[in-house]
């Protein structure tokens, strides 16, 4: 349990918030240029100037490169028609055309918006150096935007992230040795000789939630410094609010871990169930897929699922300073969950002789 509880958090907060990422790079890049001007190669440079994109190579005709696309070397093809330079001189506008492997749709619809901005930043470039002299250029100015990104002003996925696995890491610890606690007691038979004490199943309950509520809460001190010192996530709310909701949560994950531990013989079985459980809970939270985008059943399911108000709290309090005001709707639906599941493991556990 030891390398669980205290190495198990560093390992995961640190490697995961670097490779759990929304970001697409790498994109593996191709062309076909069958016009062979200064302005499509131009336009060609743009790629290989992002960084989203690697360019692999240029091939001489479209049937190769699907080919390659098939064998899985290629993500992006951009062809180029022949009268690409003459169209946009003479008609000022040209269609180019881009194959996009979307197994991966999601993934996709990124790689799509980079090629996009790439093409338009492109476009506004080339429209300027080829407009005919005589015509007013008061008819061409664009009417542009300034955006204003708030509570993650960088556009920095690590402070999305953190906040997010910081929870994740939290329930995952606390769920699975409240899992196997009664579970062991059972394996190694010293639950019958509890049985025979005097001591009542509340009093029980809580000699087994007590120790590790506290190690949960050690474990959020511990994400916190974390990504505060070496992902300097900004944390804007009030961190003993973030604690007292965090306390109130920690209880519902072990009445959940204690309510298994208590119908299953072996840690095995227990291991097997909380996964089980967690998979789904952890799916279907909002943590890595936006809850809006899941069909209306889902989303009335997710009502039940506590991961859900912990990664909405978390992420509030630390990015956008909420109060408690704001969050009483998540504290009450938690607080209310804590009491139903710890009375659940009250009622779960048989304190026979």
């Amino acid at each position: 349990m030891l390398p669980i509880i205290f190495i198990m958090p560093f390992i995961q907060l640190i490697i995961l918030s670097n490779a759990a990422t929304f970001e697409i790079k790498n994109i593996k890049f191709s062309f076909i240029d069958h016009n062979k001007t200064s302005l499509s190669r131009e336009l060609v440079d743009k790629f290989k100037a992002s960084k989203y994109f690697n360019i692999i190579n240029e091939f001489p005709s479209n049937k190769i490169a699907k080919s390659e696309m098939l064998k899985g070397n290629i993500d992006v093809i951009l062809e180029i028609p022949e009268h690409f330079e003459r169209d946009l001189v003479k008609h000022n506008s040209a269609a180019i055309s881009a194959t996009i492997n979307a197994i991966d749709g999601a993934a996709a619809g990124v790689e799509n918006v980079y090629l996009n901005q790439i093409v338009q930043q492109f476009n506004k470039h080339a429209t300027v150096n080829l407009l005919p002299l005589h015509k007013n250029e008061n008819q061409y100015q664009r009417i542009s935007s300034i955006p204003s990104f708030w509570y993650n002003k960088t556009l920095n996925y690590k402070t999305f992230m953190v906040p997010g696995i910081l929870v994740l890491l939290v329930t995952m610890i606390t769920l699975f040795l409240s899992g196997m606690n009664i579970v062991r007691e059972k394996e190694i038979g010293t639950l019958e000789q509890i049985n025979v004490t005097p001591i009542k199943k509340h009093q029980f309950i809580i000699g087994k939630l007590f120790p590790f509520w506290a190690l949960g809460l050690l474990l959020l001190t511990i994400g916190l410094l974390i990504a505060k010192i070496l992902f300097n996530v900004p944390i804007i709310g009030n961190i003993f609010l973030l604690y007292a909701y965090t306390s109130i949560y920690i209880l519902v994950i072990l009445g959940i871990g204690l309510f298994i531990s208590n119908f299953t013989e072996t840690q095995q079985q227990a291991m097997f169930i909380a996964w089980f459980f967690m998979v789904i809970f952890i799916l279907m939270s909002g943590l890595f897929t936006p809850i809006e985008s899941m069909p209306v059943w889902a989303q009335q399911i997710t009502n039940f699922n506590p991961i859900k108000y912990f990664v909405e709290v978390m992420r509030m309090v630390m990015l956008k300073g909420a109060s408690f005001t704001d969050i009483i709707p998540q504290f009450t639906k938690t607080l209310i969950y804590a009491f139903v599941m710890n009375g659940l493991a009250v009622w779960g556990y048989r304190k026979t002789t």
